[in-house]
């Protein structure tokens, strides 16, 4: 389990910090505007991320089943159609962004000149969507296989490209030009592009078994439809997920740049306690799928228990931490005349810590879930906790008073403003916790096919 968790521990701290330094850059070196835009950004490219996810987690799931069976060959067959299936899906990615990139930012609620900044960004990213894919479902597969080094060594390139460029353009470092909020889009399209690109040629001479030809490049209509049966389902889990958390982040940006701003950093800081759970998530996917491969039911439990264990350990020490040390942390991301935007997010950070037990459960079980095969009752759970819970407590605890959709009724709210807004987040994540604790000690996710 440390094995597998370790590199993708490293490989998450070393994407944190690139989104420190782009949050340092604008924090110091830009304004409340660019800190308001970079946060919805950082939504948009999880949402690109988790687009991907409707092959890549089946990928992840088939790949582990074959590996632990000891069929490598269907293993490296089954990368390919992945591949070819996130080709075309990047392909649609690309057209909807190019069409209604400038839409979704006003949906999302972000006005003014941020939202301009925003779609300056998004137009940026839109050049490398089919290189994000290779990397997302790429390392995907890899990970199934038990290669958790390659995708470290890939986004520690990706990550360095990322930080050299956007400093070198914002700052207008040497002979470079200064080029502000673009150079910050800048820099994270090279390191996208250039990790795409690297995992193309790792896949190409061979890794772990995968590899990629240009015969296993045709469509195999069976191995296909095997993808979008495990994967589907999951990936719209993911998606799910994401849409909810862009309602989440619009019902914020209503609150006005301030409050935007606040949640962008205590997203960010919040960002050391979720790495851990995403470390020993993946560990667990592969885990569950491989044991499950090898028919070895007993080992696929004990191994999602450490990981609980280990990883939920990692999380409520660092949840902790967070909470002693909320203010100051916070305080990194801002300028000292921007002390409110600190003062502000403090208390979101004390508010979130609390719930970090449920948070662990619901990211390591829910991989657990995933790597199995076991798709669908993460996807209800997520819609209930996400739609039925967060979206309506938030706007009832952020608000004055809310209208009620379909039937124009106006009720009084609590009117706290943000911080009601992550009070609603805390429930949601105790309620979904709830759901896929059952799941998992109900133990059907070991019956399923994939």
């Amino acid at each position: 389990m440390l094995r597998l968790a370790t590199p993708v521990l490293i490989e998450q701290l070393l994407a944190i910090m690139v989104w420190f330094s782009d949050r340092l850059l604008v924090g110091h070196y830009l304004e409340t505007r660019h800190q308001a835009a970079i946060t919805l950004m950082a939504y948009v490219l999880w949402m690109m991320h988790g687009m991907f996810s409707l092959v890549g987690i089946g990928a992840t799931a088939m790949v582990a089943r074959f590996v632990g069976a000891g069929d490598s060959r269907t293993a490296a067959r089954v990368t390919n159609q992945a591949l070819l299936l996130g080709a075309i899906l990047a392909a649609v990615v690309t057209l909807l962004g190019a069409l209604l990139g400038d839409r979704l930012v006003l949906i999302l609620q972000l006005k003014g000149e941020a939202a301009e900044l925003a779609t300056v960004y998004l137009n940026y990213m839109l050049w490398v969507v089919p290189l994000i894919m290779v990397e997302a479902v790429g390392i995907a597969c890899l990970r199934g296989a038990g290669d958790m080094v390659a995708g470290l060594a890939v986004m520690t390139v990706v990550n360095l490209v990322n930080v050299a460029v956007s400093w070198t353009l914002v700052l207008g470092a040497g002979p470079m030009p200064c080029l502000g909020w673009d150079g910050v889009a800048i820099g994270t399209m090279c390191g996208h592009g250039v990790g795409g690109v690297l995992l193309l040629v790792l896949l190409a001479r061979g890794r772990r078994g995968l590899l990629v030809r240009w015969p296993w490049l045709r469509p195999n209509r069976d191995l296909i439809r095997r993808l979008m049966w495990t994967g589907v389902p999951g990936g719209l889990d993911m998606l799910s997920i994401i849409g909810c958390q862009l309602c989440f982040v619009s019902v914020i940006n209503r609150l006005g740049n301030l409050s935007a701003a606040a949640h962008g950093v205590a997203i960010c800081v919040e960002s050391l306690i979720f790495l851990p759970g995403v470390a020993f998530q993946m560990a667990a996917t592969t885990l569950a799928g491989q044991y499950l491969g090898a028919g070895d039911y007993r080992k696929a439990g004990r191994s999602v228990m450490m990981a609980c264990l280990v990883g939920g350990g990692v999380m409520v020490t660092a949840g902790a931490l967070v909470y002693v040390w909320a203010h100051p942390l916070a305080q990194l991301f801002v300028r000292p005349e921007e002390a409110e935007v600190a003062r502000l997010a403090a208390p979101l950070l004390r508010t979130v810590s609390v719930a970090i037990p449920a948070l662990a459960l619901t990211m390591i079980l829910s991989g657990a879930l995933r790597g199995a095969g076991d798709t669908r009752w993460p996807l209800v759970f997520s819609l209930v906790g996400l739609l039925g819970v967060r979206i309506p407590m938030a706007n009832w605890l952020a608000f004055a008073q809310i209208t009620i959709p379909g039937i124009g009724l106006t009720v009084a709210g609590w009117n706290l403003g943000v911080l009601g807004a992550w009070y609603a987040m805390v429930i949601d994540l105790c309620v979904r916790a709830a759901l896929i604790v059952y799941r998992f000690s109900h133990g059907g996710w070991k019956r399923v096919k994939v």
